[in-house]
């Protein structure tokens, strides 16, 4: 089954499979109403993000679309876990996948975020073959959108007051990179 080479190393992190280790840094990323403002979650108990730290540990491979890869982003030079990625498979006929990102707000403005999803990106156009990786974003996150930019993306779409989210109506931004636009920007 697909799935990237475990730990991912970069420069500054170690992307790998959340451990119970991880159970104190999950409480305390989904404890931020900074954090939380544009998830589709809403603050959990201690005891929900437990179980979905569960969840998370077995999220390390691809078998078939639906299929996530949800990873701890740890500081290599601490160990602390101080955030998340993730990449869904979206479709197998289409070849399609979607990424996506959560960082501690106490590591903001670092680089992290790119620094993790980046591996997650290259696994995606070279070992899975995907034609279109996507991100979306609640259409207030400037910063997950200047992110998707940066990671080169294109944005496609601002779809106006499209999904009604803890009581409200949100705009949600959608980008998009081919393998084809990523390879020729990896030369």
């Amino acid at each position: 089954m697909p799935a990237p080479y475990y730990p991912i190393e970069t420069s500054r992190l170690r992307v790998r499979p959340f451990t119970e280790n991880d159970l104190s840094a999950v409480i305390a990323l989904y404890k931020v109403p900074e954090v939380l403002r544009y998830l589709y979650v809403a603050e959990r108990s201690d005891e929900e993000i437990g179980k979905s730290l569960g969840e998370r540990k077995v999220k390390t491979e691809f078998a078939t679309e639906g299929d996530k890869l949800i990873l701890a982003v740890e500081l290599k030079e601490t160990g602390q876990c101080i955030g998340e990625v993730v990449m869904v498979w979206l479709s197998e006929t289409h070849k399609s996948a979607e990424i996506g990102f959560i960082i501690h707000p106490d590591f903001h403005g670092h680089g992290y975020a790119a620094e993790a999803i980046r591996p997650l990106i290259h696994f995606g156009f070279e070992r899975m073959d995907f034609h279109r990786i996507i991100g979306r974003c609640d259409g207030r996150n400037a910063a997950s959108a200047r992110l998707m930019e940066k990671l080169g993306l294109r944005r496609e779409a601002h779809l106006v007051e499209n999904e009604f989210v803890k009581g409200e109506w949100t705009d949600e931004l959608v980008f998009a990179q081919l393998q084809r636009e990523w390879r020729a920007s990896e030369r």
